[in-house]
């Protein structure tokens, strides 16, 4: 590839990861004003949790119907598409008056952004070497973790001085802007790739192209460490962390958003650590077997140790941040195993199970913590959290234990495929 169609590349995939802010704002936002919103809606943890599990729904939702638009239409058309849709979710949400709205307008936000990453993830798949795919896709997730950064102490801040609608509303506006930006910068491949001169396939040949994918017999194993990893951890980032350091540990909103932030920047530093991991190591299944373990242990010991000290609690946080950038080479690890003419479809079928485990995990948080009578003053106890973070490290552990029989594919592999192809 010329160095004028790599810059071209980078135009656009920096594009995408600067739409991909909006995500990851309004997906994490939950966390910060998460109290707020059962004391605004006089709702419990089962409805916060079922509401914050919404926007995950309606984002696996979306996947497999993406993974079809991708192959057939090409990620511009998509994007900017299904941007617009999430605009009109995010519209719905920040205007709502009770819950059931607030529902609908966040399951719609969700299905609109849930073509942003894998889109991005399509897009340097065929700007990019494979060998690029990871160190791309590690910045493109440390970007779209700006919005992030937004949903912790700026969001706290927002809602103090004008409330966390008058923030949504400005949000809204970004997203809307990036969609029209989508349209104008991003192109499908570079010129003379085969996706632009291929013959679109059928409704029968996708559907056909679909079931080659979930036939694959290396996708199970990979798909039980996609569906827990992100899920356990972004439960802690996106929805309980801060409600646990204000319930448990008595801190303020913007004492537990600051230390939120802490935890985005250390997601974002493992991004850009994780990401170049598979070219150095020569692996991505042990990459992702250590990142999750770890993440699994610090869980444990949340559950196991009573009323740990405040410095403990934020360290474990902020860790489970910097770890949780491992699931970055699940996706690397199952993007691998897929041929490009089957790349949308294979990428949205692991994102699928990605944000069905979010949902399922939120939603069964809010259960968990549901289940235990709150203290005198409305908070959840201490007892209730460490059970749910027992949980959550048990779910990992068993998921690592499947995921660890299954067959790496290491960067040497593909360069040496690559070496005979052009013999």
């Amino acid at each position: 590839m010329s160095s004028a169609y790599r810059r071209q590349g980078l135009v656009i995939v920096a594009t995408l990861a600067t739409a991909y802010v909006a995500s990851h704002f309004f997906r994490a936002a939950n966390v910060t004003i998460g109290l707020d919103l059962m004391r605004d809606l006089a709702i419990g943890p089962e409805a916060l949790g079922a509401l914050t599990g919404a926007f995950f729904f309606g984002f696996s939702a979306m996947q497999i119907p993406c993974g079809f638009l991708f192959d057939r239409y090409g990620p511009r058309r998509t994007v900017s598409g299904m941007l617009l849709l999430a605009v009109v979710g995010a519209a719905i949400f920040t205007l709502a008056p009770s819950w059931p709205i607030l529902l609908t307008g966040r399951a719609l936000m969700g299905a609109g952004f849930g073509v942003m990453l894998i889109g991005s993830m399509v897009v340097i798949s065929r700007w990019f070497p494979s060998d690029r795919f990871s160190t791309l896709s590690g910045i493109v997730l440390s970007i779209g973790l700006m919005g992030n950064l937004l949903a912790t102490t700026p969001l706290a801040w927002g809602t103090e001085l004008i409330g966390w609608r008058g923030v949504f509303g400005i949000v809204v506006v970004f997203a809307a802007l990036a969609a029209i930006a989508v349209w104008l910068v991003v192109r499908d491949a570079p010129p003379g790739h085969p996706f632009l001169v291929r013959k679109p396939e059928t409704p029968a040949e996708l559907l056909q192209g679909l079931g080659e994918v979930l036939r694959n017999p290396r996708l199970p194993f990979i798909l039980v460490l996609n569906f827990c990893n992100y899920a356990c951890s972004f439960t802690v980032q996106g929805l309980w962390g801060g409600p646990f350091l204000r319930e448990v540990h008595g801190l303020t909103r913007i004492e537990a958003g600051n230390v939120l932030l802490g935890a985005v920047v250390a997601y974002q530093c493992g991004m850009l650590t994780f990401g170049p991991l598979d070219r150095l190591l020569d692996t991505r299944k042990w990459i992702a077997v250590t990142g999750t373990s770890v993440i699994a242990t610090i869980l444990a010991t949340l559950a196991l140790w009573g009323q740990p000290p405040l410095g403990l609690a934020i360290a474990a946080i902020v860790a489970i941040g910097f770890f949780s950038a491992s699931s970055t080479m699940i996706m690397t690890h199952g993007r691998a195993i897929f041929p490009d003419r089957l790349i949308g479809r294979g990428m949205a079928t692991m994102n699928t199970s990605v944000m069905l485990g979010v949902a399922c995990m939120q939603s069964l948080s809010g259960l968990i913590l549901g289940a235990f009578v709150p203290l005198a003053d409305g908070t959840r106890s201490e007892l209730a959290y460490r059970t749910l973070f027992g949980v959550m490290s048990v779910v990992l552990l068993v998921a690592v234990t499947i995921y660890s029989r299954s067959r790496d594919v290491r960067p040497s592999d593909e360069l040496r495929e690559r070496q005979v192809a052009r013999l």
